[in-house]
């Protein structure tokens, strides 16, 4: 804790006057340009993968990157999309999963999660990619497995993702867009999911159409 609170100091005297303004601002209000709901894991950090400032990002996070489908009952993650996109009006949401994901791990093998009873229930959310994986990946090696079934998982709360009525209702506008990514820790690669080829490309091909035109406009993202 001691290194946390000199970090703050740090902070404080030495980042802090170099962002004032930027901070004044975001002290009236925040207009994030995404919601990002990815992983819990200490090892994901947001602002480094996406080169982004604060008040870009309007960020949910929670063990294996899961969106519950939309139901009567209310929790974190719930409110927080309902939030992010009704009030705040996000025009993007990045649903981000990650490869040695713990979570995804233990979705694959719930049996070892007995003594996690609450974890266990959660990643039941992530069932239907485990039986995605397990039915058409059977012939695979067990890294492989994996990332199948970071894919799948990430396809799959995309799907979860539409059922909430406040997604569904900008969707329907067509002022919204979903996107679905994997981050490697290791490389610092990142594959996106392309919704009309049904696979995942690397996030400078997938977007590479949009990122042109950032380039040509001489605009920041």
């Amino acid at each position: 804790m001691p290194r946390f609170a000199a970090g703050v100091v740090r902070f404080q005297n030495e980042v802090y006057p170099e962002k004032k303004e930027l901070f004044e601002k975001l002290a009236s209000g925040q207009s994030p340009e995404a919601l990002f709901i990815t992983c819990s894991d200490s090892r994901i950090e947001t602002a480094m993968i996406t080169q982004t400032e604060p008040g870009d990002l309007f960020i949910v996070r929670n063990a294996g990157n899961i969106v519950p489908p939309h139901t009567i009952q209310t929790g974190g993650t719930t409110a927080s999309i309902e939030f992010a996109t009704a009030a705040l009006k996000v025009p993007h949401i990045v649903i981000c999963g990650h490869t040695e994901c713990g979570a995804m791990k233990g979705a694959m093998n719930p049996e070892g999660l007995d003594a996690l009873p609450h974890v266990k229930e959660w990643l039941s959310y992530s069932k239907a990619a485990v039986d995605i994986v397990k039915d058409s990946g059977s012939a695979l090696d067990e890294a492989k497995k994996m990332k199948m079934l970071l894919e799948q998982n990430v396809v799959l709360q995309l799907q979860h993702l539409k059922t909430h009525p406040a997604v569904a209702v900008r969707l329907a506008k067509g002022d919204l867009q979903l996107h679905g990514w994997v981050y490697d820790i290791k490389t610092g690669g990142v594959d996106a999911y392309d919704e009309k080829q049904e696979k995942f490309l690397p996030v400078d091909v997938r977007y590479a159409s949009e990122m042109a035109k950032l380039a040509t406009s001489g605009c920041a993202a």
